[in-house]
């Protein structure tokens, strides 16, 4: 049997990729895409996405990664049972919160709904850099 048709199932050992993004607003997009190509059939893709899209727009809105010159990284990580997706930016002056956010206000939710799709979420770092990760568990065979 050829092994192109045979199901990916859980990789045997870990896979990750890391790529890096310029610090413009029409890359959340590429990065989502990023993030979908490798987890292709993944049966919680839609959160992974959500999930990464947030975090993306977070490194660009609140930190240095989103000034002129800015950069954010996207890294991904498939295995032991799940899925962990990084968003590393360049620092700001504020640190990530979950905040309760007002009923009508247009923003500020992001982390909240993080926290309501994935397993757990974390960051790490200081106003010179820092990253912010996001877990899923969960196999897919397909």
């Amino acid at each position: 049997m050829s092994l192109a048709l045979l199901p990916a199932a859980e990789p045997a050992v870990p896979l990750y990729w890391r790529r890096t993004f310029p610090g413009r607003t029409e890359q959340a997009r590429a990065a989502r895409g990023f993030v979908g190509c490798l987890l292709s059939g993944c049966p919680y893709l839609d959160d992974v996405q959500l999930a990464a899209g947030e975090l993306v727009g977070n490194a660009l809105r609140h930190t240095r990664s989103g000034q002129e010159g800015g950069a954010f990284t996207v890294e991904v990580l498939r295995g032991c049972g799940g899925v962990v997706i990084a968003v590393g930016d360049q620092g700001g002056p504020s640190e990530p919160v979950v905040r309760d956010a007002d009923r009508l206000a247009e923003g500020g939710r992001g982390l909240l709904t993080i926290a309501c799709v994935a397993e757990s979420w974390g960051w790490h770092g200081d106003e010179h850099g820092r990253k912010v990760t996001v877990t899923f568990v969960g196999e897919w065979t397909e």
